[in-house]
């Protein structure tokens, strides 16, 4: 039987905010977790954090995976200081409910070790339930047309038509075969589900949810079957790459341009390749740009020196994304 997979968020775009002020390496920032004060490391604060109303009474919270030497036991999902899930290691999402409507709740996750430390608190994000809509019963109609679409061996890409509802579609479940794996807005379309195995087949369909509560019955069930064997990522690397040098205080720094890769989530963190080895990391706090992202970093101060730079995608479910296509930049060359 197929894994359950792992499945990028939506996020609505927001506006530009960098983590401990600026874009920065991951050894900068917490990233690779704090000391336990006994020469460990803690695990990192998970990255990626989103919450959207589900309905009236839920909140569907979902962050990236974060990895660590000791392993990753599970997380641990708060609702401001009160803990309120235990989630396994193998799970980014929760559905938090219980919740009273018309109300705005705050969120923050933490991970947990298999030695059992856990880590700091992820950045809070809030979210806000509808009001409750009084004596509805009536559920939304079945989102209609659902279309489908594999992205190499470990993705696909689903899109469906709005549902209407007599109080409005607070959002959209998705599900793999009977199991409910991802939760979008009602203003949603479309999602891109990953973490897939490769040559495998996979059943897909979305319900509709209002205020209240009331599930649709379900869309169209969707069949793909991913590519067989491993892919180049392609469909998972960032595009429209771009590589130059520039002088600055008699040093050379290379100058990164690229968008995103195409998912429904958020990306926020990148690694960069030079000449065939990792070079840096770098992580956006708060929202990261998802149209057209930029990055300058020290060269060193030779001229006619030649360097090949390539970029790849943390992906909202923890997995590495594809590479972007390789760019030659040459110090002191114009254009380079």
């Amino acid at each position: 039987m197929p894994r359950r997979a792992a499945v990028v968020r939506s996020a609505r775009p927001r506006r530009f905010v960098l983590l401990c002020g600026a874009l920065a390496l991951v050894a900068s920032c917490a990233s690779k977790g704090a000391d336990d004060g006994e020469g460990g490391r803690l695990p990192a604060a998970p990255g990626g954090v989103t919450a959207a109303a589900g309905s009236a009474t839920s909140v569907h919270v979902m962050w990236n995976a974060v990895s660590s030497s000791a392993g990753i036991s599970g997380y641990e999902v708060y609702r401001g200081t009160t803990k309120v899930k235990d989630v396994p290691a193998a799970q980014h999402m929760v559905d938090v409910t219980r919740l009273s409507p018309s109300t705005t709740y705050v969120f923050t996750v933490r991970a947990r070790d298999g030695d059992g430390r856990l880590g700091p608190g992820s950045r809070a994000v809030r979210a806000t339930t509808p009001a409750a809509a009084t004596a509805d019963h009536s559920a939304p109609t079945p989102p209609g047309t659902s279309r489908g679409r594999v992205i190499g061996s470990r993705a696909v890409q689903l899109s469906w038509s709005a549902s209407t509802d007599d109080r409005g579609v607070v959002s959209y479940d998705i599900h793999q075969g009977a199991t409910k794996i991802h939760s979008v807005g009602g203003n949603q379309t479309a999602a891109v589900v990953t973490g897939l195995r490769p040559g495998t087949r996979y059943s897909f369909s979305v319900r509709a949810r209002d205020a209240a509560g009331n599930v649709s019955p379900p869309g169209d069930t969707v069949r793909l079957t991913t590519a067989p064997g491993s892919d180049d990522g392609r469909g998972t690397a960032p595009t429209r790459f771009r590589a130059t040098t520039h002088r600055a205080d008699g040093a050379y720094y290379i100058d990164l341009a690229w968008a995103p890769p195409r998912t429904d989530g958020v990306v926020t963190e990148y690694q960069v390749h030079l000449d065939g080895r990792p070079a840096t990391s770098l992580v956006y706090g708060g929202s990261a740009p998802r149209d057209r992202a930029a990055y300058s970093f020290y060269l060193g101060g030779d001229s006619g020196v030649t360097h090949r730079v390539r970029i790849r995608a943390r992906l909202p479910d923890g997995t590495w994304g594809g590479f972007s296509a390789e760019r030659t930049v040459t110090t002191g060359t114009p254009g380079g």
